[in-house]
């Protein structure tokens, strides 16, 4: 090797199965320059990598030019197919391990894992050149040949599982909304001590009757965006409007109450599911509204009036359900509230109204 021509990395060196990797901080600008990514156009069976998806990219750059002083990216995971040596500190002890790893010029570094942050730091650093100084850790593995990168690539995501929305939310302290539907589901006497934080589906045995994801969405219906102002404010205004809804429930009242179990409420009714309870906000923004000075309030107590439980076919199939099961979709929230909201005496909008006509002549079926 030519140590005219090479890289040089500070690396620490490790060994994982019997073969020696290293570990190295690398400064941003140099991430687009150096280490590549398979070309899209091979064959998937010739890659080592999936295809990039481009529209995650103006997401993660937006996060990392906003974040600026509290954004964080894991390690980039990277192949050297090429001449490398290590030449340590020392040879004993820590010394042994901690070094300088040199790379001929000529190698190539294929990216096993991160290939999204690397283009999206490419991107940044076009807006914010400033970023250039800052480092990412690099894991750099020795390339054997494209059948162990295609294999490196497998390891490193067979294991990799996203955290619930509803843990993503209960640890998302940048989100105004995320923030509001926390303050909602703990601090609300109609939600207190009964919203799953973690998981985003209920088991038939949890005690609780609804989740923190449920919560979000219903919320943001109800205040009609993702990206509350005040927390303060938009927690008010949600906890009086659900406290409101919940006077109307008596099985929501049951439950806190111990007198009727979590499990049996939301598989006899439909009120406890995300989707009815996302239509209620859509609901409660009209009617916040259209109502001053309270009234909205009297226009609720329809609400309880209505036969809630899923056997109600006539009422609840083809809008909250499809062949008695709850359903999730755009078009089931639309035309749930739309029930919801005739029950109250709100008029629909023109779309709502091309949608009721269409269930009414029974196109929802298609």
């Amino acid at each position: 090797m030519d140590a005219s021509f090479e890289y040089v990395f500070p690396s620490i060196r490790g060994v994982q199965a019997g073969r020696e990797y290293y570990v190295s901080m690398c400064p941003l600008r140099l991430i687009p320059k150096v280490f590549l990514f398979d070309e899209e156009e091979l064959l998937p069976e010739v890659r080592a990598q999936r295809i990039m998806n481009h529209a995650r990219i103006p997401e993660i750059t937006r996060y990392l030019l906003e974040n600026r002083d509290d954004y964080v990216f894991s390690a980039l995971t990277a192949s050297i197919d090429g001449s490398v040596r290590f030449r340590a500190l020392g040879e004993e002890g820590e010394a042994n391990r901690v070094g300088a790893l040199h790379v001929d010029m000529e190698s190539r570094f294929i990216i096993n894992d991160g290939q999204h942050r690397r283009k999206a730091i490419e991107e940044a650093l076009r807006q914010d050149p400033s970023l250039g100084g800052e480092t990412i850790a690099v894991v750099f593995f020795l390339d054997r040949n494209l059948e162990r990168c295609q294999q490196m690539f497998a390891d490193l995501n067979r294991y990799a599982v996203r955290p619930s929305r509803s843990l993503g939310l209960l640890y998302d302290h940048r989100n105004n909304m995320a923030q509001v539907a926390k303050l909602v589901a703990m601090k609300s006497e109609t939600f207190k001590d009964v919203v799953e934080l973690e998981k985003t589906t209920l088991s038939p045995r949890s005690r609780k009757l609804f989740t923190l994801s449920a919560i979000y969405s219903a919320s943001c219906a109800l205040l009609g965006t993702e990206n509350a102002d005040s927390i303060e404010e938009a927690g008010a205004t949600c906890c009086e409007y659900w406290a409101e809804i919940g006077n109307h429930l008596p099985e929501w009242q049951f439950v806190r109450q111990s007198k009727m179990t979590a499990g049996e409420v939301r598989r006899d009714f439909v009120h406890s599911h995300s989707i009815v309870l996302q239509a209620l906000g859509v609901v409660g923004r009209r009617l916040l509204e259209v109502e001053k000075d309270k009234a909205w309030k009297k226009r609720l107590q329809s609400l309880g009036e209505l036969d809630w439980s899923r056997t109600n076919s006539r009422l609840w199939e083809g809008r909250a359900m499809t062949g008695g099961r709850m359903q999730k979709a755009s078009h089931n929230i639309t035309l749930t509230a739309n029930l919801l909201k005739q029950t109250v005496g709100l008029e629909l909008t023109l779309e709502e109204q091309r949608a009721e006509d269409a269930f009414m002549r029974g196109e929802h079926a298609s």
